[in-house]
This record gives structure tokens, sequence and C-alpha cells, in this order.
């Protein structure tokens, strides 16, 4: 069983900053591409910002030069430093993972259970 566990929302006000963490623990033989997605009230899910294990990142049009992803892959996690904070960033942020739990299993995707980020205007 493989869990992301994530940390960092918050409440902030406009042009303010927040950092996102995410930690993936259980059985896990390698993680491909991680990321995070966002879901506003009655918006569908989108996608924020991935991070292969290359290290090769993409990020929706809306936050490039704000948001920034990383990850430690020794360590299993991927981070989100988001600058510039507008209210029309508020959303519930999920962190993704593909995850192979055996060298001869399929990746599978893998959600974080969310964490609420609030900008104040």
């Amino acid at each position: 069983q493989v869990q992301l566990v994530e940390s960092g929302g918050g409440l902030v006000q406009a042009g303010g900053s927040l950092r996102l963490s995410c930690a993936a623990s259980g059985t896990i033989f390698s993680i491909n591409a991680m990321g995070w997605y966002r879901q506003a009230p009655g918006k569908q899910r989108e996608l924020v910002a991935t991070i292969t294990s290359g290290g090769t990142t993409n990020y929706a049009d809306s936050v490039k030069g704000r948001f920034t992803i990383s990850r430690d892959n020794a360590k299993n996690t991927v981070s989100l430093q988001m600058n510039s904070l507008k209210p029309e960033d508020t959303a519930v942020y999920y962190c993704n993972a593909e995850v192979k739990v055996k060298i001869w299993s399929a990746y599978v995707n893998v959600w974080g259970q969310g964490t609420q980020v609030t900008v104040s205007s």
C-alpha cells in the first residue's frame, strides 16, 4: 500500500507565498512522474505542475513564473513553492504520483488526501 501525505496548506493574503510538500511511503519500487493538481469549489480538478524522475517539469499556464515544482528522488518527496499567490489560486491541492510497487508491476496512479490553500484578497 502506497500513501501520499501532503502538508503546507493554509491561509495567506494575495501576493504571499506558501510551500506544499508531499511524501510517498509504503512499498515503492520506483516513482515515475509526480505532480500537483487542484480543485476549486464547483470546478473540475486541474493540473498545476508535474515533474518527471529526470527533472523535466510542466506547468499550467496560470501558474507559470509563480510556482516551482521540485522533487527529491531519494526521499520520494515532491514540493510546490507558490509565490505571488492570487485569490483564484484558492483550491484543494492534491499530490499525485505514478508508482511501481514491484519490478514487474505496472505504474499506478496514487493520490494524496488534499490540502486546502486559501488566498484572501
